[in-house]
């Protein structure tokens, strides 16, 4: 398994600078994929790590890899919105550090069967946790023009939404669309050629797009933080990876709301809604990844960590 399932951990030397500081602090790899950080941050420290992801193929591989390690580790298969709830099921009061690498998987992108990529033919499905229902091919198939559009909009901010929409609900008329390489030939079709000859392949959005919207990836974020701060014992510390300007937006602003105090209108003469920041933001700007770790992981071009520390 562990050969099958490999995942470059991204700016893992950031990772480690800003979250493992504690010789014997208990971590939390809140989705853990391929264990990249995880061991890196059991090898760094003495420590205690808990993994969580909700691709069950991730949660075995985690296990295999981090074996060695023995009850120095326990990985467990849950959405990392359900944080506290998986921490006080297995009796944690508060940790240390926390880390939250959002999107999808190396693994999951090259697996074909599990439908992520246009470069991979295979089916439409794009399910992280298989136990739902809902997969790419049933938006792509069952969905109206006006919502498939929206969603490409909303979700992968793709300027050809709505063309691209009645493209797919006019191919589906002849035959149900099942394939990455059906969908991502009704794209490229879909768009003027002018569109078609860029740096990024003319799908990329819609894929994007489609993926966010069959994980539920965006609603998890805010809920995940949350719960992420509060088991924080005071001075540990929150590292987000987002790899979009949609998520990382999220992020952004989540930790400007954590760390901002009183919000009443300057107007009123004392404080009425007893707000008070959370956490201090480490991170003034967020951490990009180097020029040689681009070089060597292209992947990780668009990843971006922002660090918090809870107050």
């Amino acid at each position: 398994m562990d050969a099958v399932f490999f995942h470059q951990p991204v700016m893992l030397e950031e990772v480690l600078f800003w979250l493992a500081g504690q010789k014997n602090g208990i971590y939390v790899d809140a989705t853990i994929g391929g264990a990249g950080h995880a061991r890196a941050i059991l090898e760094r420290t003495q420590g205690r790590l808990i993994g969580l992801d909700c691709d069950e193929e991730a949660v075995e591989a985690a296990k295999e890899r981090l074996a060695s390690f023995g009850p120095r580790q326990i990985v467990v298969r849950a959405n990392f919105a359900d944080l506290d709830m998986v921490l006080r099921d297995l009796g944690v009061d508060e940790v240390d550090a926390i880390l939250m690498d959002l999107g999808v998987s190396s693994h999951q992108l090259d697996t074909a069967a599990r439908g992520f990529s246009f470069t991979r033919p295979a089916g439409l499905d794009m399910r992280m946790d298989r136990s739902r229902k809902l997969t790419a091919c049933d938006v792509v198939n069952d969905f109206g023009a006006a919502e498939l559009a929206e969603i490409f909009s909303q979700y992968g901010e793709e300027k050809m939404a709505g063309r691209i929409a009645k493209a797919i609900v006019q191919k589906r008329r002849d035959a149900p669309i099942g394939t990455t390489a059906q969908l991502a030939a009704i794209v490229v079709g879909a768009m003027p050629p002018r569109m078609r000859r860029t740096k990024i392949h003319p799908a990329t959005r819609v894929f994007q797009a489609l993926r966010i919207y069959v994980n539920g990836e965006l609603d998890c974020i805010r809920p995940g933080m949350e719960a992420a701060v509060g088991a924080l014992r005071r001075g540990g510390r929150l590292g987000v990876i987002s790899f979009h300007s949609l998520e990382d937006r999220i992020v952004k602003n989540t930790f400007v709301e954590m760390a901002a105090g009183c919000v009443c209108p300057k107007d009123i003469p004392r404080c009425v809604c007893s707000k008070k920041a959370t956490v201090k933001i480490l991170t003034r700007r967020a951490v990009k990844p180097s020029a040689e770790e681009i070089k060597i992981n292209p992947r990780a071009r668009s990843a971006r960590l922002r660090v918090a520390e809870r107050i």
